[in-house]
């Protein structure tokens, strides 16, 4: 299984200070609610080398969006893996 990242090598850039995004596996934490929050562990993501903001590519974010249609409403904080 690969690791969310598309196979080409393009050297992007951030859109908020034109640093050199990389490719990094990280954790990240969404609210989806009010009061619920989920964190989703081992998160391929582009982030920015000097400013740190992230993207996540639309296979990614397609993925995080499955993930959370399946996350219980009652939920206040849940741990899930990419993975998974």
């Amino acid at each position: 299984m690969g690791t969310g990242f598309e196979k080409k090598e393009e050297k992007m850039n951030c859109q908020d200070c034109g640093g050199r995004l990389e490719k990094i596996i990280t954790n990240l934490p969404f609210k989806i609610r009010h009061n619920s929050i989920i964190i989703i562990k081992e998160l391929p993501v582009l982030q920015c080398q000097v400013c740190h903001q992230y993207l996540l590519e639309d296979k990614v974010m397609e993925k995080v969006d499955r993930i959370m249609k399946g996350i219980n409403d009652k939920v206040e904080v849940e741990i899930l893996s990419y993975a998974v």
